[in-house]
This record gives C-alpha cells, structure tokens and sequence, in this order.
C-alpha cells in the first residue's frame, strides 16, 4: 500500500483532530488528490529536517494516517485543512518525488479491540475531562469524556504537553492499556519535576 506523507513536528493520533494551513505546490498538489480519491495521507513526525522546503530528512517509522474532514479558504488566502486521526501505519520504504512530496510503501498497524475503562483509570479520564475546558481543546470538538481505553489513551496522548519522541513511543505501543500505563508513569515524572 502506497501513502502520500506530510511530516510534520507533531504526531497525529487515531480519532483526534488535527487543523492545518496548506501552502506549499507539492502538499495542495496531496490534498487535492486525497479529495478526489476519497482518500487520507499520512502524517508522521519528523526527527530530523524542516516542515517546509525540501523533504524531511528523517522521520518516524511509525505515523497515523489523516483523514480529510473539512476545508476552507483562510482569510490570509491559504487553504485551511481539518483532519481526523485514523490507522496507524509503520513505514515500510519511502521515496521523495521530484516536486519533493514523499511517497511511502506502509504497511497497517492493528489495533487492539478496545477496552472499557477500569477504576484505574479514573484519573486519567478525569484529566481528560477537564483538559475539555481549554479553549484550544474545545475548538477541535476534543476531550471530555472517553468510551473507552484506546480513545483516553489516544487523546491523552495527543493533547499532553509531552515531548515528540514519548508521544512516537506512545503511537507506537499496543495495546491501548500500555498506553495508558505509560502515560501514567510520564505523568508522574512530570508531577515530579514540577514539585522538584
């Protein structure tokens, strides 16, 4: 299976949303391909190189694809694009093209059936319940209650102010309860550093 890539310095996580400007030939050129096709492209996180320009250098071997779910002109006269998290994919071989738009040979990650939510998670669901009232959060329609493990664990890990190689870690992992329990422990060491 072929993908269009769009590395990015963040990392997009299954049933989150994600909103973007879209300038460059190469990324309007994907978009309306993706639109036509009905298809998503995918986005991973970039280890080593720029967002703009030529293609990224490195990036993660693990990414989410990104499903196209709505579009507007912006006033500034950019293309503005809003995409939701879908599979998780690993990179298998990639190939830049000469307008610099990075095809990838992936292959699908499966996901675990998801989990209800146990006792021990009741903190975790109440944080993500109260990172609902942040504006930013409450503009992209995310937060408050989760259904289930997978979808705690996914925007938890999304939305966290954690740095780009625990949040590639996070995607990584399966199932959604390791998620979880990793989450748990890189909370912790943040409540740790702040009460240092």
């Amino acid at each position: 299976m072929n993908l269009p890539l769009f590395p990015l310095n963040t990392v997009l996580f299954p049933g989150c949303m994600l909103d973007l400007q879209i300038f460059e030939a190469r990324y309007l050129d994907m978009i309306s391909r993706c639109m036509k096709q009905g298809e998503g492209f995918g986005v991973v996180c970039i280890i080593d190189g720029e967002e703009v320009g030529e293609a990224a250098g490195q990036f993660a071997s693990v990414g989410c694809e990104a499903l196209i779910r709505d579009f507007q002109q912006r006033p500034n006269g950019l293309l503005g694009i809003r995409v939701e998290g879908g599979r998780r994919f690993r990179v298998q071989r990639a190939q830049v093209l000469p307008d610099q738009l990075t095809m990838a040979g992936i292959e699908w990650l499966d996901d675990a059936d998801d989990l209800p939510l146990r006792a021990e998670h009741a903190d975790l669901a109440a944080l993500l319940a109260a990172l609902a009232a942040h504006p930013l959060v409450e503009s992209l329609g995310m937060g408050g209650v989760a259904t289930g493990q997978a979808e705690l664990a996914n925007q938890l890990a999304y939305l966290l102010p954690l740095n780009a190689e625990q949040k590639v870690q996070l995607l990584t992992l399966d199932p959604p309860h390791e998620r979880l329990e990793l989450l748990q422990v890189l909370l912790d060491d943040l409540q740790g550093q702040m009460s240092a």
